[in-house]
């Protein structure tokens, strides 16, 4: 039977009408899923995300931050590429005119990497302090870690010596790695510096690796001369084979952990502290500070000579006066000390 001409007029509206309407509800999600909503004529930003974030959580994030044009859209569209149930921390990076689609597949793809990097450290708390600023840990569950027998043992290390175990240096890890996941990537990193060559050397001087840092940590203290560092712990070394005190003044002002200590007087090397390298002969128990690879490095290629003392030289150059006989050195210290006198740096 033949559609009326009335009948191909209304077929023909309700052909258009729906065209339309699917046309419109097409370019309407296209818009959702796919127009710019992140950080719309703006920069490129990266975006921290906290363990435990709920998509919530998410959402007040990103508006408070101001990165989002449109949050509903950005909720529908998590809900349907499933990511609502599987928000995951890190640090990621949101490019300016994302979409909602662009963000999502970011935020599920994987965190980028953050680098950190710890030197001139002296103390446990320090060093909780200096990587806390650069990772998602909390600085004090670090410290009382470092000061868990349990915690400590299971690297081969105690709560005194466990800061022997953190190589100074740059690494990446991930924003939201723990303080145990940080601590087994150290011991590994520990593990790769300390080679069959290095764990030798440190034979030959009968010392173990742990002691080598421990001298190393002095060496540092006493010397930033990268070129004198050998000769320094040339030095230290004659002193150990001969039993001599070691005489480190960094090791006093580590025992009395005022580090505003310029000058040693005799009432500094007093203290009684295993630390006080003046009163106890051999090494301290733990490193006094987190020495670099070089320093490490140094001590295992130390310098051979026949050197018991060193003296800062009296120019403040940051060298030092060598001496094999305490005769000569008295001669190299008293000229430093009127040069500090002349200063008038009393302590």
């Amino acid at each position: 039977m033949e559609l009326s001409d009335k009948q191909r007029k209304i077929g023909l509206v309700v052909f258009i009408g729906g065209s339309l309407l699917i046309s419109s509800l097409a370019t309407y999600f296209y818009q959702i899923f796919f127009a710019k909503n992140f950080l719309v004529k703006k920069e490129d930003a990266v975006l921290f995300v906290r363990r435990g974030t709920t998509f919530d959580q998410l959402l007040e994030q990103f508006k408070e931050e101001q990165v989002i044009n449109n949050v509903t859209s950005f909720a529908f569209v998590a809900k349907v590429m499933k990511y609502k149930d599987n928000v995951k921390g890190g640090r990621y990076l949101i490019k300016a005119n994302s979409s909602n689609v662009d963000v999502v597949r970011t935020l599920r793809s994987g965190q980028l990497p953050v680098e950190i990097t710890f030197n001139n450290i002296r103390t446990k708390r320090d060093l909780a302090r200096k990587i806390s600023k650069n990772v998602d840990i909390d600085s004090l569950k670090f410290y009382s870690l470092l000061n868990s027998p349990t915690f400590t043992k299971k690297y081969g290390f105690d709560t005194t010596n466990i800061m022997g175990m953190f190589i100074p240096n740059t690494y990446q890890v991930y924003w939201t790695v723990t303080e145990e996941e940080l601590c087994d990537r150290m011991y590994k990193e520990y593990q790769k510096f300390w080679t069959k060559e290095r764990k030798d050397k440190a034979t030959k001087l009968n010392l173990s690796p742990q002691q080598v840092t421990v001298l190393a940590s002095i060496v540092e203290a006493e010397s930033k001369m990268t070129k004198e560092q050998p000769t320094v712990a040339g030095v230290y070394l004659n002193r150990l084979n001969v039993n001599m005190p070691l005489q480190a003044d960094p090791t006093v002002v580590f025992a009395w952990q005022d580090f505003s200590i310029k000058r040693i007087l005799a009432k500094h090397t007093q203290i009684d502290s295993p630390y006080n390298t003046y009163k106890y002969t051999g090494l301290p128990p733990a490193p006094i500070n987190l020495p670099s690879i070089t320093a490490i490095d140094a001590v295992l290629n130390y310098e051979k000579h026949k050197y018991l003392f060193f003296c800062a030289k009296e120019d403040f150059s940051g060298y030092h006066n060598f001496a094999e006989t305490l005769r000569e050195h008295n001669a190299n210290a008293d000229r430093y000390h009127r040069a500090l006198d002349k200063l008038n740096i009393k302590q």
